[in-house]
């Protein structure tokens, strides 16, 4: 099964063209276009060219993705590669945050340009964040501390890599890494790469080429799922201070024992 008919049939009315307007455009027949959407024909390889072309889908989720599941779908461009990019709403038409939750985390990297698979995920609203799209993310492990294994991040859409802000820290989505938080820097002499890069110095730096990057998500908030001791506290306040003032610590644990 396919869904080339209803998808094309689905896309011509949200933006709001008839089929005559549609088949001007594309230099097809009024004939062919009402072909299409009814199924009663399917395209040939060059019209499903034409028409990814012109209404800016890809080809193999005009054919496998059911575009009538999401109230709302939109497509971006990062590192120049076109993505699917489901935005789930409310029935007041605002946008909610789905959350990815940690038996999940291997699922979303070949379901999160699905909108069926971000439609079925757990969703949220914090009316305290900024405008924009959001989404939250799970955090394992310890390499982003103060940052503890079993919180979650939320984080905000980047459409544009090139808006990236070196210092900063993202939830950044890759083939080959999958979902990992890092904080990113730039060298401005390498428009290739990124660097990424965790807040605990026993893990080490890596580069990541701009093309394998699938989604960039910038912080926004971070949500703990467990309560900090009073050594954590101390630890956590010390070394944001000294990493403030651009200072190497070497032994933490000396100072906190001392505090």
């Amino acid at each position: 099964m396919n869904f080339i008919a209803s998808n094309t049939r689905y896309i011509r009315e949200r933006k709001g063209y008839t089929q005559e307007y549609m088949a001007e455009e594309l230099k097809w027949s009024r004939s062919m276009v009402m072909s299409f959407e009814s199924g009663r024909t399917e395209p040939s390889i060059e019209k499903l060219v034409e028409l990814s072309n012109y209404i800016k889908i890809p080809i193999d989720t005009l054919v496998k993705v059911d575009l009538r599941k999401t109230k709302d779908v939109s497509f971006i461009e990062i590192a120049n590669n076109r993505v699917l990019f489901p935005i789930m709403v409310d029935d007041n038409n605002e946008d909610t945050i789905e959350v990815v939750p940690i038996k999940a985390t291997a699922g979303y990297l070949s379901g999160y340009d699905d909108p069926e698979y971000i439609e079925q995920l757990d969703r949220i609203k914090l009316p305290f964040l900024p405008t924009g799209k959001h989404r939250t993310f799970p955090i394992k492990g310890d390499s982003m501390l103060p940052v503890k294994d079993g919180s979650y991040i939320v984080g905000r859409f980047v459409e544009d890599i090139s808006d990236v802000k070196s210092g900063k820290t993202y939830i950044v989505l890759t083939n080959d890494e999958g979902i990992v938080y890092k904080r990113i820097k730039i060298d401005k002499d390498d428009h290739e790469h990124i660097i990424l890069q965790s807040d605990n110095k026993h893990y080490p730096a890596y580069q990541v080429h701009k093309s394998d990057i699938l989604e960039l998500w910038e912080f926004t908030c971070c949500i703990n799922t467990q309560e900090y001791d009073e050594t954590e506290l101390k630890l956590s306040s010390i070394t944001q201070m000294f990493q403030s003032l651009g200072v190497q610590l070497e032994s933490l644990d000396k100072m906190v024992k001392n505090a």
